[in-house]
């Protein structure tokens, strides 16, 4: 795919064509600079900003900001920078990935723009496999959506190697970011690792995993549509009518009841359905942790879930038959 069939693709794909302004993701990486020059060439210079996050970690941070600056003035682009202070204790991904997304909604907020990150089609790929290692439940499979709110991904159908040529083809440069080769991330182990063996034994590994991905996602919408018909409006279902229910379905509607209660996602709550019926046969008023922040609270024959506390998660805990 060259310059023209890139920015073809992006706009059949509608995600940079509702009137919406844009505030592209820019780290100065092949494929943020990509989405950045092809969101100008689809929308125009006025309606595109980009948002560049300094989180101050790397020695090249700087010149990473400038270059930034450089390629935005170039592209009449207005740039702004959200300068990290200083990184939090723990995950030190998930508190990057936290900071440049609420960086991101504030600068979008005001004007109700799209938020457009580079995320590609080998990105997903590795998404795909490491979530398939690390989390339990069909939603592993299924990659990142290409829209989710505001927030979209326009490049989702362009590889790695594909925005490299464009931005080659373009003249335009970009950073490489060095922790991109460091083995201590998960997904740097994910791409040297599982992806090059899975092309060892298949040369089209990457595109079958994606035909899997997009075939799961359309199959998934069909469940989600016989978990809607079984509950409709009601947060609650009754004991008995869950027994009822194919396996399967079971699962899904204890997933669905589980996560929207607890705002997030708790895939291992479907894993609890034999328990739950169990439960509801030893005692009129019982509950169960079901994982992360959500708890299962079984009163008068009806399961309904609730949102645990921070300080309650720590504890799996179950209210003996007969508790409050």
């Amino acid at each position: 795919m060259g310059v023209a069939e890139i920015r073809e693709a992006v706009r059949a794909g509608g995600l940079l064509g509702d009137r919406r302004a844009v505030v592209a993701m820019l780290s100065g990486g092949r494929d943020s600079v990509c989405l950045l020059d092809v969101a100008v060439a689809l929308r125009g210079a006025r309606d595109v900003s980009a948002l560049h996050v300094n989180y101050g970690l790397r020695d090249s941070a700087a010149a990473d900001e400038r270059h930034c600056a450089q390629l935005c003035e170039s592209l009449g682009v207005a740039l702004s920078v959200h300068r990290a202070s200083q990184a939090a204790p723990g995950n030190l991904q998930a508190w990057a990935r936290e900071l440049r997304y609420d960086a991101a909604r504030q600068l979008a907020d005001p004007n109700d723009a799209s938020i457009a990150t580079g995320h590609t089609a080998s990105d997903q790929v590795e998404t795909i496999l490491y979530r398939l290692a690390a989390s339990p439940g069909r939603r592993a499979l299924l990659g990142m959506s290409a829209a989710d709110g505001r927030l979209v991904r326009p490049l989702l159908g362009v590889t790695r190697e594909q925005t490299a040529a464009y931005c080659a083809e373009r003249g335009l440069r970009w950073r490489e970011d060095s922790s991109n080769e460091d083995e201590r991330f998960a997904r740097v182990r994910v791409r040297h690792g599982l992806v090059a063996a899975l092309r060892a034994v298949h040369p089209a590994a990457e595109s079958n995993v994606l035909r899997t991905a997009r075939l799961l996602r359309e199959e998934s919408e069909l469940l989600a549509a016989l978990v809607d018909a079984e509950l409709g409006e009601r947060r609650q279902i009754s004991i008995a009518r869950l027994s009822e229910l194919a396996p399967a379905l079971a699962r899904l509607v204890v997933v669905r009841l589980a996560e929207d209660a607890a705002q997030t996602y708790v895939p291992q709550a479907g894993e609890r359905v034999p328990e739950l019926l169990a439960l509801a046969v030893r005692s009129d008023h019982a509950e169960l942790h079901l994982g992360g922040f959500a708890a299962a609270v079984i009163d008068d024959g009806v399961l309904s879930m609730r949102r645990l506390a921070p300080s309650e998660t720590s504890e799996r805990r179950r209210t003996p038959p007969g508790g409050d």
